[in-house]
């Protein structure tokens, strides 16, 4: 597994002394060290929903409608198939720290990604053009 902290870790090409780092080599170590701070993360996602009942004479229906709710709900897959449940006040509280730990997770890791692709496309030479921007080898 990829250590941040090691040198010794990095392909060859990509192994530099400590005093020559670049700032995408600190930008990554930064993101792999804040990720690895995270205690907890629940994935999926949160919908706040109030909604009508089918009761003809319900307060509903009313104009202004008073409408029912809020219902929290938590969206996510388990093993293919989407599973939901209702979440109280209290528990979207208590468990809305490691939502947004989710969240953070997500988009530092397509930034990490995205800059190790630029790393390893700068240590190898190789370029990542569609098919019809790349020169033909003839």
């Amino acid at each position: 597994m990829y250590d941040p902290r090691e040198e010794t870790s990095l392909p060859p090409a990509m192994a530099q002394p400590a005093h020559n780092q670049t700032p995408p080599d600190e930008r990554r170590r930064d993101l792999a060290h804040q990720i690895a701070q995270i205690d907890a993360a629940l994935p999926g996602s949160l919908q706040i929903r109030h909604t009508r009942c089918g009761k003809p004479s319900c307060r509903c229906k009313a104009d202004p409608p008073q409408l029912h709710g809020p219902y929290i709900q938590w969206t996510r897959k388990i093993d293919g198939r989407t599973r939901t449940r209702l979440l109280t006040p209290e528990q979207l509280a208590r468990y809305q720290p490691w939502f947004d730990n989710a969240q953070r997770i997500r988009h530092m890791l397509a930034e990490l990604e995205e800059l190790s692709l630029q790393a390893a496309n700068h240590a190898e030479g190789w370029t990542d053009q569609p098919k019809s921007h790349q020169k033909p080898t003839a």
